[in-house]
């Protein structure tokens, strides 16, 4: 039964990999555009966004679904990717930008003559990469060392990452904290020397977030058949066992922190530049409240269900936010609500359900098809 689901759960990504990466950016450029098949850019960049965004589920699926740590913070680590990797975009506007010099235009506004120390290295584009990385992942070692180390766990350790991701959004907000005040990053003209928004960068932040999103995947689907993640999953069912047996559930659960802190700063990196924009409103807590609602509406605690919720719901919320502009909220709510009630398996959930009903359809349409056969037959 579990080498069954394994098998089909990478033959899930196997299909996720090529039809994001192969087949889309096809579609988009092969075929014409007045075809039913063709997918305009437009498209093809709305989807590279809820991917970006099914990997900081996944992200948050690794703390909450599978080691019952319930982060309402994870969109900080989120911000602080493309925060990282929007700082190499601002700097290589250049003086393509409104104002002539190398700073960006948000800097000349506030009055600055030199370029602050701590931009200077994001001029390369390698170590902005690397910074996507152990920004969020510096930040979630410092504070998950201290928290854990505390031994604040259940609720307190959500209200605390809470609190953590509100006083960064006021820093962000403030111009003399260099990134932007509340306008942030934005007006971005390229990327390694290619039009940002050309057709190659387009495609090739489209595939990058694709293949990002099934490294995760694979990453996940490791990691719990491991050692360690059978100790991840005892400790969300019961920590105080694990204790017991002698694992530091400290260090498990600083390596699971950090981690995602990092999967969520690869999502943020690719998130930035194909939105165009990163601002406070990004790290605000509600944000990290809606990818707790992405998580429990696709079915915490799996490999799929993250993907699925942050799918579904992003493309709920485009379509909502269309028609009912303001009523989306409620809808928001309502969802999470129904969801938690009568469904807290989350969406992937009712597969098994469905599975033996669809069997049956099948067998039942199957049958009359052969009785109908053999009735002309006669």
């Amino acid at each position: 039964m579990n080498r069954g689901r394994e098998n089909w759960q990478l033959i899930g990504i196997g299909i996720i990999f090529l039809v994001a990466v192969v087949l889309v950016p096809l579609l988009n450029g092969l075929a014409p555009e007045g075809s039913f098949l063709h997918i305009s850019d437009f498209q093809m960049n709305t989807w590279g966004k809820y991917l970006a965004f099914a990997i900081l589920a996944i992200s948050l699926n690794l703390l909450w679904g599978y080691t019952g740590l319930l982060c309402l913070g994870q969109c900080l680590f989120f911000g602080l990717g493309a925060y990282a990797f929007g700082m190499y975009l601002m700097l290589m506007i250049g003086r393509e930008g409104q104002y002539s010099g190398e700073l960006p235009n948000f800097m000349v506004i506030l009055g600055y003559h030199e370029l602050p120390a701590h931009w200077k290295p994001f001029y390369s584009f390698w170590f902005a990469t690397g910074a996507v990385f152990w920004v969020p992942g510096l930040l979630a070692f410092v504070f998950g060392f201290f928290v854990f180390r505390s031994r604040i766990r259940g609720v307190y350790f959500s209200i605390i990452t809470q609190a953590l991701t509100y006083a960064a959004r006021l820093l962000f907000n403030r111009n003399e904290f260099t990134f932007g005040g509340t306008n942030g990053f934005t007006n971005y003209k390229s990327i390694l020397g290619l039009p940002i928004n050309g057709p190659i960068v387009e495609k090739g932040l489209f595939i990058g977030t694709s293949i990002a999103l099934v490294l995760s995947l694979l990453f996940c689907w490791w990691l719990v058949r491991t050692k360690y993640g059978k100790v991840q999953r005892a400790i969300r069912d019961s920590e105080n066992r694990v204790l017991f047996s002698g694992y530091s559930t400290t260090s498990y659960k600083l390596f699971i922190f950090v981690v995602a802190a990092m999967m969520a700063g690869v999502a943020g990196a690719f998130y930035v530049p194909q939105v165009g924009i990163i601002n406070p409103e990004e790290v605000h807590p509600y944000r990290s409240l809606e990818v707790v609602v992405w998580v429990a509406v696709g079915g915490r605690g799996t490999l799929w269900g993250p993907v699925i919720g942050a799918v579904f719901v992003n493309w709920l919320k485009s379509w909502a936010t269309y028609q009912f502009p303001e009523y989306w909220l409620i809808i928001l709510g309502v969802l999470f609500v129904v969801t938690v009630l009568f469904l807290p398996g989350g969406i992937i959930s009712l597969f098994p359900v469905l599975k033996p009903k669809v069997l049956n359809l099948y067998g039942w349409a199957k049958a009359r098809i052969l009785a109908l056969r053999s009735a002309s037959a006669t």
